[in-house]
């Protein structure tokens, strides 16, 4: 008998990222979208409901592009991350635009999430294997938090550089650290200085692409972390609480341990328009083969 757990799909930094849902775009002859076939990978492997994190704002064309289709495969909640929804006795500023950050899209899913569950972007693909071994982690472990960590190899365009999270990972297979490294080319090799210099990764190199594995204890620990950030920044207009903040918070603290488990799926996402030919064609490879419906 499966047990249930829940993919929680961050999806509210979509329009103003974009001008719009262009993410929203077709990548398959029948006119489903990336998102579709993580929710069909996230399904087979076991997750038994999706909480998608989105804004009032593009609710309506959400729900009508894509939200629509999924609520056929599976349960579906929609959750609003809004500016004013702070914790008791915060006010958000008038002047502040700027989204409170990932960890408090997080937080917005307290009322929904009430079992173990996984955090995935809205527009990145990324295959059914990393989704089994987040599921069979989160439902044959009580205690940890777990991530998928992507070959470095698989997760590279030849469209231009991109930002990566590069893991260190202890003897135990726990993360001990994520480097932000924010201009990787398709060689492996990252700059910090403009591409004066390079510095070669080995392409087996694990990476976080942003599927993390939690439970939910999660949110007490957030609340009360953003709560401290509040304090010292709710008048800062740019700065934003970020999930990777609190798992390191978490590592460094001993509170929580954080499994790696190292996913072999080839990453895919529309970095650079020039990326979405190729998405398309092996989106449409898969489902030739009937790995997808």
């Amino acid at each position: 008998m499966s047990k249930n757990a829940t993919l929680v799909v961050m999806a509210a930094g979509m329009g103003s990222r974009f001008g719009g849902l262009k993410q929203m775009e077709p990548i398959s002859a029948d006119g489903r979208v990336l998102l579709d076939f993580s929710v069909y990978d996230a399904k087979k492997a076991g997750f038994t409901k999706i909480v998608f994190v989105i804004k009032e704002a593009i609710a309506e064309d959400f729900i009508n592009i894509v939200g629509k289709r999924i609520e056929k495969m599976i349960d579906v909640e929609y959750v609003y991350q809004e500016l004013y929804k702070l914790p008791e006795g915060f006010t958000c500023p008038e002047t502040r635009e700027k989204p409170w950050g990932t960890a408090h899209a997080i937080l917005c899913c307290k009322d929904a999430v009430n079992e173990p569950f996984a955090v995935v972007n809205a527009d990145d693909y990324y295959g059914r294997g990393a989704f089994e071994k987040i599921y069979n982690e989160l439902v044959n472990n009580d205690n940890d938090y777990c991530m998928a960590g992507f070959r470095l190899k698989n997760t590279l365009t030849e469209n231009g550089t991109v930002a990566r999270g590069v893991c260190v990972v202890k003897d135990d297979d726990c993360l001990e650290s994520v480097t932000e490294r924010t201009k990787i080319n398709n060689e492996c090799q990252f700059t910090e200085d403009d591409g004066a210099t390079w510095t070669q990764l080995a392409p087996d190199t694990l990476v976080s692409m942003n599927l993390w594995g939690f439970r939910p204890d999660l949110f007490d620990y957030i609340e009360k972390g953003f709560t401290e950030f509040l304090k010292d920044n709710i008048n800062e207009p740019k700065k934003e609480y970020y999930l990777p903040l609190i798992v390191t918070d978490l590592i460094e603290s001993g509170t929580k341990k954080v499994k790696v488990l190292a996913a072999e799926d080839k990453w895919y996402g529309v970095t650079y328009k020039e990326d979405k030919p190729g998405v398309v064609a092996a989106i449409e490879d898969m489902i030739s083969k009937g790995y997808y419906d």
